[in-house]
């Protein structure tokens, strides 16, 4: 190798990790809403003057702003270290949470917050161009005020089905009774836009939004359980999502709970999904079927539990109990109707799981209520729509779209 390659080389690798380390100041930022220069320094053990310069660099891309030193943040002697926050008309994505009865879209910027929301009903037996449109007339609700410079950096889609991780291909969503559907590219052909568009499980995705900024922060090992009709999860292993070899993992709603139990849709018998899947609740409680996909509302009007429903309680602290043996995690998040059930019937819950959970993960285990509330797959259809930014904000915001109501106009 020549001297001229070597240097070639070197430029591009030192390039490189300089992208890499401006994208880790962005996630940081992004973690914390605003910090400080020193803090950066500290986190990521680089030396003061690049941190500076790295911090300077995403100013001058309009993703983040200089913010005045908070009072008493002085350390020693000396002026406060200068502090470094979210741009207030910086980048932003859009999050579609899609349920089985209705669609939220958010207008999202950098550092989760939500500056526009718009959300409509979802046909159930309607076919997915149908609701592409729908998603699509939404998202352009909420882009409606967006500033014409500020960038769109991509769509994250929030499905409640199983979801192909290489492409984002919806290989089964049973209460939409949708099989192998391209839902990204319904949405982006009927918005008429080519923006990077990301999808994943809400469950998956549940658990990766409650790990970032809800009840699971600096939660290293997390199960988010997710009751949406149907029940999935979505592990945190690590620190990081567990998606499986095609991204199907955490389907626990088919675990094998009662031999002897009734037939689920997906073939078996006695699913946990069965003994405490909307339906089955529903049941207990004597629901009327048309008011099954806003089960959560129809449990927050109650003020005592019924005998049925503290046993189908029981069966849900039983079937966690096999999801603490397995992963041995330190937060079990309840999201979707779980958490107005776990209201009513906690004692119950608990009960179930102490009975069926080995005694060692047991002790280092706790059950939490979504800090994020409904919204826990929403903020993590951000949170992958934003991916990118993290990765390489230069490139990322280099094929990001601006003037995005125009476009959509015109």
């Amino acid at each position: 190798m020549s001297p001229q390659q070597r240097r070639s080389g070197l430029g591009t690798n030192q390039e490189a990790i300089r992208r890499h380390n401006l994208g880790t100041v962005l996630r940081h930022v992004h973690g914390a809403g605003q910090t400080s220069r020193a803090e950066l320094t500290s986190l990521m053990g680089l030396n003061r003057s690049t941190i500076a310069g790295l911090v300077s660099e995403l100013e001058s891309l309009g993703i983040t702003e200089h913010a005045t030193p908070l009072e008493g943040s002085r350390q020693g002697a000396g002026r406060p270290s200068a502090r470094v926050r979210i741009a207030r008309e910086g980048p932003y994505v859009i999050a579609v949470d899609l349920g089985v009865d209705r669609a939220v879209v958010a207008r999202v910027g950098l550092g989760g917050h939500v500056i526009q929301r718009a959300h409509a009903p979802v046909l159930r037996d309607g076919e997915a161009w149908q609701v592409g449109a729908a998603v699509a007339a939404l998202i352009r609700t909420v882009v409606e005020d967006a500033p014409s410079a500020a960038p769109l950096v991509g769509i994250g889609i929030s499905v409640p089905g199983l979801v192909r991780r290489s492409d984002g291909l919806i290989r089964l969503a049973p209460n939409l009774e949708w099989h192998d559907v391209s839902f990204g590219g319904i949405v982006l052909a009927a918005l008429g836009l080519d923006v990077p568009v990301s999808l994943a499980n809400d469950a998956d995705l549940g658990a990766l939004a409650e790990h970032t900024r809800g009840a699971g922060v600096a939660v290293d090992e997390l199960i988010y359980v997710s009751g949406n009709v149907g029940v999935g999860a979505g592990v945190i292993s690590g620190g990081h999502r567990l998606e499986g070899v095609g991204g199907y993992a955490g389907e626990v709603g088919h675990l094998r709970f009662n031999p002897d139990g009734r037939p689920c849709h997906c073939g078996n018998l006695g699913c946990w999904e069965t003994e405490v899947g909307a339906y089955a609740i529903a049941e207990a409680i004597q629901c009327p079927p048309d008011k099954v996909a806003q089960l959560d509302e129809v449990l927050d009007e109650f003020d005592r539990p019924s005998t049925a429903l503290r046993a189908t309680g029981t069966a849900l602290g039983q079937g966690l109990a096999s999801i603490v043996n397995m992963f041995n995690p330190q937060v079990v998040v309840l999201g979707g109707y779980f958490r107005s059930l776990y209201r009513l019937v906690g004692a119950d819950v608990d009960a179930g799981l102490a009975d069926r959970a080995l005694p060692a993960p047991l002790e280092s285990v706790r059950l939490e209520l979504p800090g994020l509330g409904s919204d826990s797959p929403l903020h993590g259809a951000a949170e992958i729509a934003l991916e990118p930014l993290f990765v390489d904000p230069v490139a990322a915001l280099g094929t990001a779209l601006v003037d995005v109501r125009a476009r959509l106009a015109g």
